[in-house]
C-alpha cells in the first residue's frame, strides 16, 4: 500500500473520531452553531472516503482503454468534494434560518465548547499533514481534503468564539448568526475546491516555472537538432505530459534522430517525477527559423549551446490550434523547398512513458 493510501485511510479515521466528538458537543448543548460544526464533520467523512477511492483508482497503471493512465480521477474526486462541501453549506444556512426564527438557549455551554475544542485541535494538526503531503506527492485529493479540514478549523474556531459570546451576552439569536457565518465560509471553501480542480480536468498547462524548466532542458539536450517548436504541456496528478516537434538536419539519419529523442526523454524523465514525452521529428524544411552558418557543425548539425528559447504566438504549426512554444535560433527561413525530398528527412513519432 502506497503512502498516499495510508494517509487517506488515516484521514478517514481522524474524520470519524472528530465527527463523534463534535456530535457529542452538539448533543450536550443543542447549539445551532455546534450543529453546523458537526454537520461539516459529516462532510469530512464523505470527502475522506472520496479521496481514498480516488487515490486508489488513480494509482492503477495505464491500460488499453486508458492509455494515458487514471490520474484525472483525483481531480474528479476533488470536484465532487467541492460539491459536497457546498451542499453542507446550504444545509447549515437553512438550519441557521430556523435558528433565527426560533432561537433556543444553549445547555452545558462550557463542557460543550471544551469537547468541541478537542476536535478542532485534531483537525488543525491533521489538515497540516494532508496539505503538506498532498503538495509533496502531487495529490489533488489529499490537498483538497486538507484544505477542507483547514476551513473546518477556521469555522470551528469561529463557532467556539460565537457560542462563548452567546453565553456571556445572553443574546440567543447570536447562535444562529454564527451558524450563518459558518455556512457562508463553507460555501466559499467548496467553490474554491471546485475551481482548483478545473485546471486538471481541462488539461491546464504546467506552471510558468515548470514550463521554463522544461524548455531549458530541451535546449540543453537537443544538440544535433536545429530547433524544437510547438511545445505543449499538461498535467494530471503526478504525471506531466509533454509533446513538441523537433527539427533535424536533412542529412541526419533516423538512428541519429532517435538518439537525440532518447537523450531528451531521459533528461525530462530525470527532472520530472513522472513524465509522458511525445516527440515528433521533422525535416529541416519545417524549421521556423534559419540557423546561422557559424553555429552549424560539419554535416549541418547544431550544437546544444547554440539553441535559444523564444516564445512564438499564434497558432501552433501542424496543430489544430492554440499557442505553441518555439525553441530555435537564427533568422526566419526563406527557402520552403529545402529538403523537399521525403527520402532525405528523418521523421517519426517517439513516445515513452515513465509511470
Amino acid at each position: 500500500m502506497s503512502v498516499s493510501h495510508k494517509i487517506a485511510i488515516g484521514s478517514l479515521g481522524v474524520s470519524l473520531i472528530v465527527l463523534v466528538i463534535k456530535g457529542a458537543a452538539y448533543a450536550l448543548t443543542g447549539s445551532v452553531a455546534l450543529y453546523s460544526d458537526a454537520l461539516e464533520s459529516v462532510i469530512n467523512v464523505a470527502t475522506a472516503i472520496a479521496a481514498f477511492l480516488a487515490i486508489r483508482y488513480a494509482a492503477k497503471p495505464a491500460d488499453k482503454k486508458h492509455p494515458y493512465g487514471h490520474q484525472k480521477a483525483e481531480y474528479l474526486s476533488a470536484a465532487i468534494i467541492g460539491v459536497m462541501i457546498i451542499i453542507a453549506g446550504i444545509s447549515i444556512l437553512l438550519e441557521a434560518c430556523s435558528g433565527f426564527l426560533s432561537p433556543k438557549p444553549i445547555d452545558a455551554p462550557v463542557l460543550g465548547l471544551a469537547v468541541s475544542s478537542i476536535a478542532t485541535v485534531m483537525n488543525a494538526i491533521w489538515s497540516a499533514v494532508l496539505i503538506r503531503q498532498g503538495r509533496r506527492r502531487h495529490s489533488p485529493s489529499l490537498a483538497a481534503d486538507g484544505k477542507h479540514l483547514l476551513a473546518d478549523v477556521a469555522t470551528s474556531s469561529g463557532v467556539v468564539i460565537g457560542v462563548g459570546l452567546v453565553v456571556v451576552s445572553g443574546v440567543e439569536v447570536l447562535d444562529a448568526g454564527v451558524a450563518a457565518l459558518v455556512a457562508l465560509h463553507v460555501l466559499s471553501s467548496g467553490w474554491a475546491v471546485i475551481r482548483e480542480s478545473w485546471g486538471g480536468l481541462l488539461d491546464e498547462a504546467v506552471s510558468d516555472d515548470n514550463l521554463q524548466r522544461i524548455r531549458d532542458i530541451i535546449s540543453a539536450n537537443a544538440g544535433g537538432a536545429i530547433e524544437a517548436h510547438d511545445l505543449r504541456t499538461r498535467y494530471a496528478s503526478k504525471a506531466t505530459f509533454i509533446d513538441f516537434h523537433l527539427v533535424t538536419p536533412c542529412r541526419m539519419t533516423v538512428k541519429r534522430a532517435h538518439e537525440i529523442c532518447d537523450r531528451l526523454e531521459a533528461a525530462l524523465m530525470e527532472a520530472l517525477d513522472e513524465a509522458v514525452v511525445n516527440i515528433h521529428v521533422e525535416p529541416e524544411s519545417m524549421a521556423e527559423y534559419d540557423v546561422s552558418s557559424e553555429a552549424k557543425r560539419p554535416g549541418g548539425s547544431v550544437p546544444a549551446a547554440a539553441l535559444r528559447v523564444s516564445r512564438r504566438n499564434g497558432r501552433g504549426r501542424c496543430r489544430a490550434g492554440g499557442d505553441g512554444e518555439l525553441i530555435s535560433m537564427g533568422r526566419r527561413r526563406s527557402d520552403p523547398h529545402l529538403c523537399a525530398n521525403p527520402t532525405q528527412s528523418a521523421v517519426h513519432d517517439h513516445e515513452i512513458s515513465a509511470m
